[in-house]
């Protein structure tokens, strides 16, 4: 198991036990990481992979709260990251995805129109080295549902934004445990924008397929 996946796991067994409830305040950092026998930087990834998900709120200047959910969501919630690693059957969706993305980018190259490249090109603004991992997320999301969209196929759009809710948490937990998250993302769809702009089908194939092996790659590892 993962180190963060191990900080996850104790904080979950902390509730679970009943030793942290909904509402109270974690322990100083410092402390909560020696009572778990575990690094300040593993714990302080755990939490803020917490805070995604609405377990834990991260007050700034006060500290760190488990939220008020009931206990039987708060345990639900601890499984949205955990269970990423139990889970290979994530792995076959992004398989699916690099063989119909591709495709899908390919067929949009001869069908977008400049409107549709300004979407793309709007989806870009406003994300900087301040945006938070749940906005990447939704860039990412709108991003390649523009992209299929604009290969005007409702059947292959139906298919694939089913996909991608599905690797949702995938690419969450990358978010998270990646460093440059941000400047990656911007540079892959940044090409990928000028490929399609220029109508290249092939060229956005590739870039697509590239885009997408880069988190299956990094999933194979993780699991």
């Amino acid at each position: 198991m993962a180190v963060t996946d191990e900080a996850i796991t104790k904080i979950k067994d902390m509730l679970i036990s009943g030793e942290l409830s909904a509402g109270d305040r974690l322990p100083p950092e410092k402390e909560l990481s020696e009572k778990l026998g575990l690094s300040r930087s593993s714990l302080r990834e755990a939490v803020k992979a917490l805070e995604i998900i609405k377990v834990l709120d991260v007050r700034r200047g006060d500290g760190t709260y488990v939220t008020s959910l009931e206990p039987k969501l708060l345990t639900e919630a601890m499984t949205f990251i955990v269970d990423l690693h139990q889970d290979e059957s994530i792995l076959e969706i992004f398989e699916v995805r690099r063989i119909l993305e591709p495709a899908a980018a390919a067929i949009a190259a001869g069908r977008i129109t400049t409107e549709e490249i300004a979407g793309l090109r709007a989806t870009m603004e406003n994300i900087d080295d301040s945006t938070s991992v749940e906005q990447l997320v939704d860039h990412d999301l709108v991003f390649h549902q523009l992209i299929t969209s604009a290969a005007n196929n409702a059947y292959l759009s139906s298919v694939l934004d089913g996909l991608s809710s599905g690797t949702v948490r995938a690419r969450i937990w990358r978010g998270l445990t990646q460093e440059k998250a941000v400047d990656r993302t911007l540079s892959e769809h940044g090409a990928i924008i000028e490929a399609l702009e220029r109508g290249d089908a092939e060229l956005a194939k590739a870039l697509l397929t590239v885009h997408i092996s880069g988190v299956e790659h990094w999933l194979r590892q993780a699991l």
